[in-house]
C-alpha cells in the first residue's frame, strides 16, 4: 500500500520510520493537506494527516476522485476533517484514540504552575539584574478548586495530578467517570457552578457542535475574580474575543494555552522575519497574563512512538484485515 504522509517534520518523522513494517511503502511531506496541496496525493491509496490539515467536503471529494480509499489520524481529535462525506464515498478513516495522556496532562500543569509562580517575569527580572519578588507572589494550589471539564483520558490524568496537590476537584462531564471519583473524590457538577467555584479551570473536552465557543462571555461573567485558566484541548472551544475580555477586566488572573482557534495559520511554521497577520492572537500573545505554547502538549517521547505506531497499526489493519478497530466512520 502506498501512503502519503501529510505534514511531516523534524520531530516525528524518526519515529514514524521505527514504527513502519509490512507490506507499507511510505512517502512524506511537510505540506499541510489543503485545496492546493490535495493534488499531492494522486497515486496513493491511504494518506496520513494531522491537527492542522484542511480535510474538509471539498478537499475529501478531490481524494476519493484521486483514489484515496483510507486516511489515518494522527491526533485523537478528528475535527479536522469531515466524516459524514468521507463517509458517503466509502473513505476509511481512523484516528489514534489514546497515546499518552500524560503528556497533555502535565503540559497543562506546566502552564498553570509557570503562570501562578510568575516564572517568566522572574526570568525576564533576573536578566535584567532586579531580583525584587515584589511582582512574584503566587498562590498555594493546596486547598484550591480545580475545575475540570472534561474527564476522559486526558482530565482523568490530570484531577490525579491536582488530587496529589491538595487540591479540590470539581468535574462537568456528561458521562461521570466513577473510579475516578473513588480515587479522587472529584465531583460531578454543572458548567455553570463549576465556573462560580473554581480557582482554576482546565479544559479537556473534544471539539464539536456542542463545544464550539463553549468558553464564552456568559461564563467568563460568573468565574471568580482572579481565576486561572488553562486550555490544551482545542482552540475553538474558547471564544477569544471574550477571553481577552476577562483577561481586561480581572476576572481571568492568568490563561496558559497551548491551542488557539486559528492556530492552523501559525503554529508549526517558522515566522521568522515575519510580523503575524492575526491581529486577535498578537493582541492575546501581547497580554502578560497569557502564556502561549504552539500545540506542543503532545510533544513527549512516549506519545509520538505511540502515535507512530498506532498510524501505522491502521494502515496494515486495512491492508490485510479490510478494516480496523480504530475506524470513525
Amino acid at each position: 500500500m502506498k501512503i502519503l504522509l501529510y505534514s511531516i517534520f523534524d520531530y516525528d518523522k524518526p519515529f514514524l520510520k521505527k514504527a513502519t513494517h509490512g507490506k507499507l511503502e511510505l512517502e512524506y511531506t511537510n505540506q499541510p493537506l489543503n485545496e492546493d496541496t490535495v493534488h499531492l496525493a494522486a497515486g496513493y491509496e491511504g494518506i496520513s494527516i494531522f491537527t492542522l490539515d484542511n480535510a474538509g467536503t471539498a478537499v475529501v471529494e478531490r481524494l476519493y476522485n484521486l483514489g484515496v480509499k483510507y486516511i489515518s489520524l494522527r491526533s485523537v481529535g478528528f475535527d479536522h476533517i469531515d466524516l459524514k462525506k468521507a463517509r458517503s464515498l466509502g473513505i476509511k478513516v481512523a484516528n489514534v484514540p489514546e497515546y499518552s495522556p500524560y503528556s497533555i496532562a502535565e503540559h497543562a500543569v506546566t502552564l498553570l504552575m509557570t503562570l501562578n509562580r510568575k516564572i517568566v517575569l522572574g526570568q525576564r527580572l533576573m536578566q535584567l539584574g532586579d531580583y525584587r519578588l515584589d511582582h512574584l507572589i503566587g498562590m498555594d494550589l493546596h486547598g484550591k478548586k480545580v475545575g475540570i471539564i472534561g474527564t476522559g483520558k486526558t482530565g482523568t490524568a490530570f484531577a490525579k495530578i491536582m488530587h496529589g496537590f491538595g487540591c479540590t476537584l470539581l468535574a462537568n462531564d456528561p458521562i461521570q467517570n466513577n473510579d475516578l471519583i473513588q480515587q479522587t473524590q472529584i465531583s460531578y457538577t454543572s458548567l455553570e457552578e463549576l465556573c462560580r467555584k473554581s480557582d482554576v479551570i482546565s479544559i479537556h473536552c473534544p471539539l464539536n457542535r456542542q463545544t464550539k465557543y463553549l468558553l464564552n462571555r456568559s461564563l467568563f461573567k460568573i468565574m471568580k475574580k482572579g481565576v486561572y485558566f488553562i486550555n490544551i484541548a482545542r482552540g475553538s472551544i474558547v471564544n477569544t474575543e471574550d477571553l481577552i475580555e476577562a483577561l481586561n477586566n480581572n476576572t481571568v488572573a492568568g490563561a496558559g494555552l497551548d491551542v488557539y482557534e486559528k492556530e492552523s495559520a501559525i503554529f508549526f511554521k517558522n515566522h521568522l522575519g515575519e510580523k503575524v497577520k492575526d491581529q486577535l492572537y498578537v493582541l492575546l500573545h501581547s497580554h502578560p497574563n497569557v502564556l502561549i505554547t504552539g500545540h506542543q502538549g503532545f510533544l513527549t517521547q512516549e506519545a509520538l512512538q505511540a502515535i507512530s505506531d498506532t498510524t501505522i497499526a491502521n494502515f496494515n489493519a486495512w491492508l490485510y484485515n479490510g478494516t480496523c478497530e480504530n475506524e470513525l466512520n
